[in-house]
């Protein structure tokens, strides 16, 4: 956590990447830029939109002293659609501390918390102030989760090609609005009491 950005932190990090052309990581494709420059957008989007659920915003009052990490990229779709709802989260939890680290300087720390052996992200790793992990949650919700594993497991010449599956995913998004990642973490909370 001593090297984690704060939220506001990460934030300017990521106005500051778009209005300078640029992204984070070593890959500064036009592709990653463009992808960097849209997640900016959505991650507005979020932040204007993303409301609590009552049953949430109670728990994370009354949940129990600890730190959550999110490991993340601006160039990261999902941690577009993700990490608003964490940051919102965190806000409304007086005993959480909250912060970010970029996933591309880190990837010792990502290596531990692989997804199906990826480096997927946004990774939340929530601790107590011991430095006991409690649980890890991410990279997308199960709904949406589910939407991409139905597609790897079609055979090559019937899945979705990259931007058609993106697409389908971010309109899950939009639709959602952040309830599903509350709900899963709602249930994670739950569990730490």
């Amino acid at each position: 956590m001593a090297q984690a950005m704060t939220a506001d932190a990460y934030r300017a990090l990521f106005d500051r990447a778009v209005a300078e052309h640029r992204t984070t990581g070593p890959d500064q494709s036009s592709e990653m830029l463009a992808y960097t420059k849209l997640n900016l957008a959505r991650t507005v989007r979020n932040e204007k939109t993303v409301k609590l659920l009552p049953e949430v915003a109670e728990a994370l009052k009354h949940a129990p002293a600890m730190n959550w990490l999110v490991l993340t990229e601006p160039w990261c779709g999902d941690s577009s659609q993700v990490a608003p709802v964490l940051h919102l989260m965190a806000d409304a939890a007086p005993n959480v501390r909250y912060g970010l680290l970029l996933r591309d300087e880190h990837l010792d720390l990502m290596e531990h918390f692989l997804t199906n052996g990826t480096r997927s992200i946004p990774k939340l790793i929530a601790f107590n102030l011991q430095g006991k992990e409690l649980f890890s949650w991410g990279p997308r919700p199960r709904e949406a989760q589910s939407v991409v594993l139905a597609n790897k497991a079609l055979p090559p010449e019937k899945q979705l090609p990259k931007e058609e599956l993106y697409a389908k995913v971010h309109a899950w998004y939009a639709a959602d609005r952040g309830v599903h990642v509350q709900q899963e973490l709602l249930a994670l909370l739950r569990n730490v009491g």
